[in-house]
């Protein structure tokens, strides 16, 4: 496997691979007023979570290590009119290069695992303000609950067996002491299952965003024959478009300080 790189794939993040749905936001906005709020957005990708807190009213910076991936955020930033209140820069969340005690809000949207955890918690605590949200999200398709996403994956592992994040439950346990180690209050974790309906060419193109395909696990021509199988076996095995089931998983915490949060 080579070097896991999502920004090869950049335009099916934007155009394809859905991102957390509206009640995701009401549950963060319920905890902190997004409105008003300044945000930090970690390991940003095209802006998914960023450019949502946005448009609620939140004042907003998204980083990434990505330069396609900051690269389509900031054009769909410019699309969506946004531009006044998202700004998107390259960095990691390690080392953000952001001012301390400065955020409301820090969110980390299906990217945590990613990270050195105890480096980017040291970050976070660090550009938070006291009393600051840090919410650390995944959204993810369950295999065990789709038989479309279970087909996926045994092709997946059909042109790539060595990949490893099959079979994925969607909920993160350990992410709960993390917090607490990384010196945060916990305030709450929440799991919600979401029917995402999706077409074929949608679920193909957000299949070549995994890392296992497109984005660092199959060099560009066996991603294309990767493709041109997957989309023989949603033709013949499942409905366009179809549902395919989805988690929610969320850890909020809380740095140490004042004000409270509203939950």
């Amino acid at each position: 496997m080579s070097k896991v790189d999502f920004g090869r794939h950049s335009e099916d993040y934007a155009v394809h691979r859905p991102g957390f749905p509206a009640s995701f936001f009401r549950r963060i906005d319920a905890i902190i007023a997004v409105p008003g709020a300044r945000a930090l957005d970690l390991g940003t990708g095209p802006g998914t979570v960023a450019l949502e807190l946005a448009a609620l009213g939140g004042s907003v910076v998204g980083i990434d290590t990505s330069e396609g991936q900051i690269a389509v955020a900031r054009r769909l930033a410019s699309e969506r009119n946004l531009e006044d209140r998202v700004r998107f820069r390259i960095a990691s969340a390690e080392h953000t290069g952001l001012d301390s005690d400065s955020f409301d809000l820090v969110t980390a949207g299906q990217c945590w695992h990613w990270f050195d955890s105890g480096a980017a918690m040291a970050e976070a605590r660090r550009v938070l303000r006291p009393g600051g949200v840090l919410a650390i999200a995944h959204y993810s398709y369950l295999a065990g609950h789709s038989a479309a996403a279970r087909e996926t994956e045994d092709l997946i592992l059909r042109f790539n067996p060595s990949w490893s994040m099959a079979g994925s439950t969607g909920v993160h346990p350990e992410l709960i002491d993390d917090v607490i180690r990384g010196g945060f209050r916990l305030t709450e974790a929440f799991c919600y299952d979401h029917d995402e309906v999706l077409s074929h060419a949608r679920w193909r193109g957000r299949i070549r965003t995994c890392n296992g395909v497109g984005s660092g696990g199959l060099p560009p021509s066996e991603v294309l024959r990767f493709d041109e199988a997957l989309g023989r076996l949603l033709s013949e095995k499942h409905p366009d478009p179809m549902v395919v089931a989805h988690r929610v998983w969320c850890v909020v915490a809380q740095k140490p300080g004042s004000p409270e949060t509203r939950a």
